[in-house]
């Protein structure tokens, strides 16, 4: 069963009208013309609804439809001319001759249209010499073979042209055609080449007929009835099935050279005529298209010779242009064959390399390259020399190799052959000293894992280099150590960085000293050293090394800016287990080296699993620490500190509180986290702000009672702080002399010039400054008569010892009458035992705090006893 969607349906509908036709032609009786206008007519009809209809349903595809739409036109302009010629068979020339030379042009121009074919304007006249040629060529094969006895027996030499003309112009319009269609790629494709068909049959229809008017009969059936059945065809076609894409690249050589094999047909039938008759009279029109055929050769001939020469030219131009090109860049540039030997060379090859010229031609390129790369270079020479019809055989390629100078250096050098060179069989050779970049290369890549100040390995290289020992081990133990230069920081502080840089050079070179050749040694950043070391199996060996690190660092002051400076230093050792990422084991040893950091420096500290604990605790405290501050955890309570002699409480120190849900965290446990991630400055402002708040609340209810805050060394050095405290004093209404802020002895240290600036400013606003823990630091009494303090707070380790320790009771009787003597206010922490006061009160001591008088309370608790006395 055949359904409506098959492909087959068209062709069947075709067949069927054709049938129809043929009856149709047969039934009007024996007469070709007849017959043929209306099989003819019938069929282009066919075909014209049909192309219109399917230029409908291609409105999409453009050349498809447009096409359709001019070849249908054709056909219905070429039925006209059909339908009208067995009317006008008196002319010679008839307005149906002309009705149907147009529809061969509009035909023809539905095909190109479907062909979707552009050329360039050259290409186009190149197209209309040949198709000039081609139809040429068989006419005067036709001409030969039956075309002289039609003219011979015709009595009117004009008649003869004149009714031969409109055929020879669809021949020439054929053959215009055809080269288009034929190496088209277009999806229409199919359809172009079906109205070819119907060009070709329209063409042959054409010259049948005119012969028999010139003989004076009737055309043959069989001349009719083809264009009738190619209409069909054309008919059937845009129903089909569509056309594949598929390269016809070979159909377009072929068709380049069918007009030339036209031609030599033509003269070969043309020399057997003359050969094989009796002279003739010979013919002006057939003279004329032979001696066109000819010149039109020539000129052919002409145009490629004149573009070959342009070509050539084109080509020696390029060469020197190219050789100018390199040798304007330094570059030496010669010729050699394929077994090096050198033909020609440039002028460079002795600004160069230091050879002349005349010294180089000649000899072989081996005699300079060195005997590493000469075969290398062999074996790609001798794939340049395969053959040229070997598409695989490379055109041109790079060498990379070393070229011995006149000096007798190496130079290493990059060179691109390129085979073939002007026809012969050379090589054309440009050659660049790379010597300048080799080096340059070799700086970045030595900039790029080493340190530029201390000459070292830096950080990149240590971590490709541990991973690549980690990935290589099979045995043994492999370590990593991480230093930190103790008080470095103070060093660039204090004599600038430049003389830094210079410390840490003189550093590099003790430390390179210290460890072992097959140790890798690396400046981490900063004042931090890392050491790679392959232990061999004995874990004491990397213990024993770090310290010899520590003394290496210690054993002797360093000399920068015409002053010493003596440095320890902190080591951290961390040993590898198994399948552990190099990542973990350096992060290790960094872990290791904070932990002696915190004790104190000047020390060899092994990681323990309990380190890396430690560190990630500390992390998620500092991470609980700012949403503690965030949801307001915080509390505060105070201290009292009283008046010894009349129990009075003069003020209260201010203590944070943390209670994290309902667990309370000690104040030692967060406030050296919050000071390591510098939480401890929003935090510090909210306790002051709160504080100031409540006691001059406190003090407006007629309670003279005073403040006390401890500082740290982040809140000191951060910017603003004084400015801080001024605007706490001002919105809560607390007098400058109720506040008393405290520091401890290290931090006027540590950085003194900064401190003493910001408390001098501090104290500039009426504030009261006290020193907290004194006695414990260094260069107290110093700093007394520097910074004018109010008050000095006698450590409780002191008033630990009283009554028990001769030594520490006489230090803390010094520390009173020491104040006293200064003017200054002193206050006892830590009283808790009652024989500690009273031996205060002895000493003359004024003030103090402690269990004994009372703990820390909530702001609700001091209320009350502000009223009353101290009892013992």
């Amino acid at each position: 069963m055949i359904r409506w969607r098959d492909p087959r349906v068209p062709l069947t509908a075709a067949a069927a009208a054709g049938a129809v036709a043929f009856a149709a032609a047969l039934s009007v009786g024996r007469q070709a013309l007849l017959a043929g206008a209306v099989a003819g007519g019938l069929a282009a009809l066919i075909a014209a609804c049909s192309l219109l209809v399917a230029s409908v349903k291609s409105a999409a595809d453009r050349p498809m439809a447009l096409g359709a739409r001019w070849m249908g036109g054709g056909a219905v302009i070429w039925a006209a001319g059909v339908a009208l010629r067995p009317f006008a068979e008196s002319f010679l020339v008839s307005f149906a001759d002309l009705f149907v030379l147009l529809g061969t042009v509009v035909t023809a121009s539905g095909a190109l249209i479907a062909a979707d074919r552009r050329f360039p304007a050259r290409i186009v006249l190149r197209h209309v010499t040949d198709s000039y040629l081609c139809a040429a060529s068989l006419f005067l094969i036709g001409w030969v073979v039956a075309l002289r006895h039609v003219y011979d027996d015709s009595a009117d030499p004009a008649a003869f042209t004149l009714v031969m003309l409109p055929p020879m112009i669809a021949l020439l319009v054929t053959c215009a055609v055809i080269p288009s269609v034929l190496t088209s790629r277009a999806s229409s494709w199919l359809l172009a080449l079906a109205g070819v068909g119907v060009l070709a049959t329209m063409t042959v229809a054409g010259l049948a007929a005119a012969v028999a008017r010139l003989d004076g009969g009737h055309p043959q059936i069989w001349s009719v009835m083809l264009a009738p059945v190619a209409f069909l065809l054309l008919a059937a076609v845009p129903w089909g099935p569509p056309a594949r894409e598929s390269d016809r690249s070979a159909v377009g050589n072929v068709v380049a050279l069918v007009p030339l094999a036209l031609v030599a047909v033509a003269a070969c039938t043309w020399l057997a005529h003359l050969a094989g008759e009796r002279p003739e009279r010979p013919v002006t029109g057939v003279v004329v298209v032979a001696v066109s055929v000819v010149l039109l050769l020539l000129v052919r001939l002409f145009v490629a010779s004149a573009a070959n020469m342009r070509l050539r030219g084109q080509v020696k131009l390029a060469e020197r242009q190219l050789k100018e090109l390199a040798e304007s860049t330094g570059d030496v540039v010669f010729t050699c064959d394929y077994t090096g030997v050198v033909r020609e060379i440039g002028p460079g090859v002795e600004v160069t390399y230091g050879y002349h010229p005349d010294a180089v031609v000649g000899g072989s390129i081996f005699d300079y390259i060195h005997p590493e790369d000469v075969p290398g270079i062999q074996v790609a020479l001798r794939a340049m020399h395969l053959d040229e019809d070997n598409t695989t055989a490379p055109g041109a390629c790079l060498i990379a190799c070393r070229v011995r100078a006149a000096d007798g250096t190496w130079r290493p050098t990059e060179s691109v052959a390129t085979r073939h060179v002007g026809g012969e069989d050379l090589m054309l050779v440009t050659t660049r000293d790379i010597s300048d970049e080799e080096a340059l290369r070799n700086q970045v890549a030595h900039l790029t894992f080493h340190d530029g100040v201390t000459g070292l390995p830096n950080r990149s290289y240590f971590e490709e280099r541990t991973r690549e020992v980690l990935s290589g081990r099979t045995s043994g133990h492999v370590a990593v150590i991480f230093l930190d230069l103790d008080g470095f920081t103070s060093v660039n502080d204090s004599v600038g960085h430049a003389s830094g840089d210079y410390l840490l050079g003189q550093a590099a070179r003790r430390l390179r000293g210290a460890v072992r050749v097959d140790d890798t040694l690396a400046r981490w950043g900063g004042d931090e050293f890392a050491v790679l070391v392959e232990t061999g199996g004995e874990a004491q060996v990397a213990v024993d090394l770090a310290e010899r690190l520590v003394r290496a660092v210690s054993q002797e002051p360093f000399r920068v800016a015409d002053r010493d400076v003596a440095l320890t230093a902190s080591v951290g050792v961390a040993f590898t287990e198994d399948d552990m990422p190099a990542g973990d084991l350096i992060r290790n040893a960094d872990v290791a080296m904070a932990r002696a950091k915190e004790l104190g420096g000047r020390r060899v500290e092994v990681f323990a699993a309990q380190m890396h604990a430690d560190v990630v605790r500390r992390l998620e405290l500092a991470a609980d620490l700012q949403r503690a501050l965030i949801d307001q955890q915080f509390a505060i309570e105070y201290q009292p500190v009283v008046d010894l002699a009349t129990s009075r409480v003069t003020a209260v120190e201010a203590l944070v509180r943390w209670w994290r849900g309902s667990v309370f965290v000690p104040p030692e446990q967060f406030l050296g986290p919050a000071e390591d991630t510098g939480l401890i400055v929003p935090l510090g402002e909210w306790i002051l702000r709160e504080a100031c708040r409540e006691v001059a609340a406190w003090r407006a209810s007629s309670w003279d009672i005073g403040l006390s805050l401890n500082l740290s060394a982040r809140q000191i050095t951060a910017p603003r702080f004084v400015e801080t405290v001024e605007e706490a004093l001002r919105e809560s209404g607390l007098p400058a002399s109720a506040l008393t802020l405290e520091v401890i002895e290290e931090m006027l240290v540590e950085d003194a010039e900064e401190t003493i600036k910001r408390l001098s400013e501090l104290r500039a606003l009426g504030v009261r400054l006290a020193i907290d823990d004194f006695g414990t630091g260094y260069a107290s009494l110093a700093f007394l008569r520097q910074l004018p303090v109010d008050m000095i707070k006698i450590d409780p380790s002191f008033v630990s010892g009283l009554g028990k320790d001769d030594t520490l009771t006489l230090l803390t009787r010094t520390i009173v009458r020491l104040g006293h003597d200064l003017g200054l206010v002193v206050v006892a922490e830590g009283i808790e035992r009652p024989e500690q006061l009273e031996l205060l009160k002895r000493m003359g001591c004024t003030k103090g705090q402690g269990f004994l008088v009372a703990r820390p309370m909530a702001a609700r608790g001091v209320d009350s006893l502000m009223r009353t006395s101290l009892t013992v």
